[in-house]
């Protein structure tokens, strides 16, 4: 944690007061709705309390707002090194006979997730596999009757993907491999959609529980999802397996297991599908689209008929689904100005047009809102980004790039309180979807993959060079920062281009790829060796994309932040990095949160972070107000 302010002192009051003072630097976030079967539940994530946690509440039919409850459920598991820890709420699902719901927790905000079923009407509750190094969500079977999680063991790469009975906590493992994942499974309990496969190479496979007998059904794909029709003759794939975007396609399946792809549902050439849900009685999608950065609501008809536009609560949107009539939409999302709230779109009917009200209220705010941003790579790649310019700025001034993290992720034009904090200091902050970055498609994608690196690390230089070029950004006082990835890309354009940035924040970044692989969890180490390198056959690729080795050409005030149970980019790439600059005359100051893990879930702890960040970087830059 920070202590007593020590990062910031001589921060400009007038500064600190601003950030202090924004309204949306403790806002609560409510997510991931998930009305129950018979639709009178209402369960969501939220960090009212500080941690994620779930709550159940009665979901009104008439629209109204859904009263939250005094407690959150409690999904505490009882035994192991997870019961010492914060039971953080990460993903939700109800058992299709209403009486469980599934939820999967990050003790801490670790990798080390479990999986428990908790009955909201009673309190019971009971843990899946407990022994298990990790568990996570998969699908339900269309009874309820069967559980599918993914198992990991320790010091393993591959997971087991299974279906347990939850009666009698019996499992049986449908496949074995790198992020395993139970996607769906059939009505009739015969088959089931198992997906397999690193980042970017996703393959998904449809298994015949009687017989074994398995079938390809997508493979190289950066998205890989399906699920069964209501009917069980078809099979909805959300997919970009020999596409550029993901579309959802449709297949067929015959009694006799054959299956045939037949046609896309919905597709389109310049947007990627982000979401997709399906109505109760089948006949329908809801369809979220990414275009340009922004979510676009539709609805179509699963025969392929033209899809009908509807209105977006949010410009982004995280999560929807149908309410248990089919009458309405349940939808998650946040903008800039807007923290993530639950909105109901009441589909149109005779006479009644499409309208949204709000079901769980998202504090709002004012905002800066992100301007789109064209910008060119050093090899002539179009790239883009959003700017986010402080009230009555004019002229070259302070800036700092903000680098997501992923790769596969994209900054877009959401609920961002740091950004919007140093916007408000008086900084302008410039977000680049370098490349690597999702949302343009999968050759943009993977255009960052191994030996490619070097690319993205060019384009950070790209964009702080293209914000001096536009008169926007003094060249003397340009920050870099990021988290995860964009914690690695932060120190990587640090040693590779001294003299280029005033500062940096490293957000649990990676400062040596050897020893990431070697003390991250195995799972997630194999599943990253296509898009940084194998750590058995590249071991010359990972040392020259270090920044650790080229520690002593940065020469700038840095910033290092990291959880102490964070086990995906474990604590240890902090402190090597901070010691690799012990001596030089280059200030390292070390922030560790004690409760976290690879991101900082605690709503005090986020606020406490932004506000610090935001004053270190404040007085680094040598900020004074507009």
């Amino acid at each position: 944690m920070f202590l007593d302010g020590a990062l910031v002192d001589g921060a400009p009051d007038t500064v600190a007061g601003t950030v202090e003072e924004h309204e949306l630097l403790a806002a609560v976030s409510r997510t991931h709705p998930a009305p129950s079967p018979d639709g009178d539940l209402l369960a969501w994530i939220s960090d009212r309390d500080g941690r994620p946690r779930a709550f159940v509440a009665p979901l009104p039919g008439d629209g109204s707002p859904v009263s939250e409850p005094e407690q959150a459920l409690d999904v505490r598991v009882e035994r192991g090194p997870a019961a010492e820890l914060s039971p953080d709420v990460t993903a939700l699902a109800w058992s299709p006979d209403g009486r469980w719901l599934a939820c999967q927790i990050a003790p801490a905000g670790g990798e080390r997730s479990r999986v428990v079923l908790a009955d909201p009407r009673t309190g019971a509750r009971r843990e899946i596999a407990p022994t298990a190094a990790a568990v996570t969500l998969g699908a339900w079977s269309p009874t309820g009757r069967m559980l599918g999680v993914t198992i990991q063991q320790e010091r393993r790469g591959d997971g087991a993907a299974c279906l347990v009975d939850v009666r009698t906590e019996s499992s049986t493992v449908l496949v074995t491999g790198v992020a395993a994942v139970v996607c769906a499974i059939g009505g009739d309990g015969r088959r089931a959609v198992v997906r397999t496969g690193p980042r970017g190479r996703r393959r998904l496979e449809l298994i015949d529980l009687r017989t074994g007998r398995r079938t390809e059904l997508a493979s190289g794909a950066t998205i890989a999802a399906a699920r069964f029709g209501v009917t069980g003759g078809t099979l909805l794939l959300h997919t970009d397996a020999g596409r550029e975007h993901p579309a959802l396609l449709a297949a067929s399946l015959a009694e006799d297991g054959d299956v045939s792809l037949t046609r896309i549902v919905a597709g389109r050439e310049d947007s990627d599908l982000d979401l997709v849900a399906l109505d109760p009685a089948g006949a329908r999608a809801a369809l979220v689209w990414n275009v340009g950065g922004r979510s676009r609501l539709e609805i179509t008809d699963l025969r392929g008929r033209q899809p009908a536009r509807l209105p977006a609560p949010d410009p982004i949107l995280t999560g929807v689904v149908f309410t248990r009539d089919g009458s309405a939409l349940l939808v998650a999302g946040n903008g800039p100005d807007t923290a993530p709230r639950v909105s109901r779109v009441a589909l149109p009917s005779p006479g009644v047009p499409a309208h949204t009200t709000p079901l769980l209220a998202g504090a709002t705010g004012g905002a800066v809102p992100p301007r789109p941003e064209v910008f060119t790579g050093e090899d002539g790649l179009d790239l883009h980004g959003w700017v986010l310019r402080p009230p009555g700025a004019d002229g070259p001034g302070p800036a700092f790039v903000w680098l997501h993290g992923g790769p596969e992720s994209e900054e877009r034009p959401g609920f961002a309180p740091l950004l919007q904090a140093l916007a408000a200091a008086g900084i302008t902050v410039f977000a680049p979807n370098v490349r690597g970055s999702s949302g343009r498609g999968r050759t943009f994608t993977q255009a960052d993959d191994g030996d490619r690196r070097e690319h993205s690390i060019t384009d950070v230089r790209a964009a702080a060079r293209h914000l001096v070029g536009a008169g926007i950004a003094d060249p003397d006082r340009i920050a870099v920062g990021g988290r995860s990835y964009g914690g690695y890309l932060t120190l990587a354009a640090l040693t590779r281009f001294p003299g280029l940035f005033r500062a940096g924040v490293d957000i649990c970044g990676m400062a040596d790829l050897e020893t990431f692989y070697a003390s991250s969890e195995p799972w997630v180490g194999a599943a990253a060796a296509p898009e940084y390198g194998d750590p058995a056959t590249q071991t010359a690729l990972l040392r020259s994309l270090s920044p650790i080795h080229a520690a002593d050409r940065i020469t700038v005030p840095l910033l290092v932040v990291h959880g102490a149970h964070d086990t995906n980019v474990p604590l240890g790439e902090a402190h090597r990095i901070v010691a690799a600059l012990d001596g030089a005359e280059v200030p390292a100051e070390l922030v560790i949160f004690d409760d976290e893990g690879h991101e900082i879930l605690d709503r005090r702890s986020r606020e406490r972070f932004v506000r610090d960040t935001a004053r270190w970087l404040a007085t680094t830059l040598g900020v004074t107000p507009w």
